[in-house]
């Protein structure tokens, strides 16, 4: 069985269900229409003809939902409402045949017309309107098999050219996949190439200068030490956008189960870590989880190199309906001192917002910094 793919092939939708309530009340009355013009017997049998035919015509409703079931129950109503003496054409029957070839399932499609093909003579003949010769004429004019093929191979070529419709869009997106992926590599390998040198040697040029101006027992200046830990910080920011520019779909995903590793590896650094995880973790995409990785990645790095912060907490909740994201630490940070946000702050922003979160980075009242983020798990591209 093939799956929902294009929107005119998705159930549930409400212009597929307005077309198929339109479908099912044409067909209806065009049944119907055709059933009181037509010759019928005068018997008991006419109410129950007229039932089938509405019942057959008002089943395709659900011909997107459930076109099996749809092409056996409009397949039933045309033998019934032919035993009951209606020389009605099956059209509710073609529109059946369709919908399920074009829904993949040819072999039933196929299996359950030549049944109501080998079914409709004796329900011409169960009729009464027919002898033996009329009865096999009379079920191959009402079923109309060239219309019968038609839409079998209507629905098919239709089935073929969405096929190859999401096959070509499977593939333009691996091709945009793949030239995006290139594209960061060869940006990788420029800032490689032409920032880790300078940035290197501007780093050990200052490092030089201020450990000459030491051993000499001459006072560095301020300049000279602020270079020197510019140089560091430039080149510990350039090592980590390179790991980002790399960390491509091949790489093992890191997500919630690696945060311990990241709070252990605050500890190391002087930092009180603490991290609790509540709450039964659903099931989560792997969007999601490198994302709860990346906040309290940048967030515990932005706590040891900013915030002259002691503690630092990191809680993350498991929701139903998504991930509640929490690290605070006890720093220095105020809302009269609070600087402008960072590349770290942004590009973490747009991670969250992406997935169809909310992201909080801000100083509280009473000193320290909060870095706060729920991550649904239902709406995730």
């Amino acid at each position: 069985m093939r799956t929902a793919g294009a929107g005119a092939r998705t159930p549930g939708t409400g212009r597929a269900a307005a077309m198929d309530w339109a479908i099912a009340a044409g067909v209806t009355a065009t049944l119907l229409l055709t059933g009181l013009t037509g010759r019928h017997p005068a018997t008991g049998f006419t109410v129950p003809g007229y039932a089938l035919l509405a019942a057959g015509g008002l089943a395709l409703v659900a011909r997107r939902r459930a076109p099996v079931p749809v092409l056996a129950v409009t397949g039933l109503c045309t033998v019934g409402y032919q035993a009951a003496g209606f020389d009605v054409p099956a059209v509710a029957y073609l529109f059946a045949v369709y919908t399920a070839v074009r829904a993949g399932h040819r072999t039933v499609t196929a299996a359950g017309s030549v049944a109501v093909l080998a079914a409709l003579p004796a329900a011409a003949l169960a009729s009464g309107l027919h002898d033996t010769g009329q009865a096999f004429a009379q079920a191959r004019g009402a079923l109309e098999i060239a219309w019968l093929v038609a839409a079998g191979a209507a629905g098919e070529a239709l089935r073929q050219a969405e096929r190859r419709a999401d096959e070509a869009e499977r593939t333009r997106e691996e091709t945009a996949r793949r030239r995006a992926d290139e594209e960061r590599l060869r940006i990788a390998r420029e800032l490689h190439d032409s920032l880790t040198h300078q940035i290197s040697v501007i780093k050990v040029q200052a490092e030089v200068a201020v450990h000459v101006a030491r051993r000499r027992g001459e006072p560095v200046p301020e300049a000279l030490l602020a270079i020197q830990e510019a140089g560091r910080e430039a080149a510990r920011e350039l090592r980590a956008t390179l790991e980002a520019l790399r960390d491509d779909d091949t790489a093992p995903p890191r997500g919630i189960d690696d945060v311990p590793e990241l709070v252990a590896r605050a500890r190391t650094l002087g930092l009180d870590a603490t991290l609790t995880i509540g709450g039964r973790r659903p099931d989560v995409p792997i969007a999601v989880d490198r994302t709860v990785y990346r906040i309290v990645q940048e967030s515990l790095t932005n706590i040891a190199r900013h915030a002259g912060a002691a503690t630092a907490c990191v809680r993350i909740d498991c929701r139903p309906d998504g991930l509640a994201v929490r690290v605070d630490d006890d720093g220095t940070a105020t809302p009269d001192t609070a600087p402008p946000p960072g590349v770290g702050l942004l590009g973490m922003r747009e991670r969250v917002t992406a997935l169809g979160g909310r992201l909080r980075a801000e100083p509280r009242p009473g000193g320290g910094f909060t870095v706060r983020a729920h991550l649904p798990v239902d709406r995730t591209p």
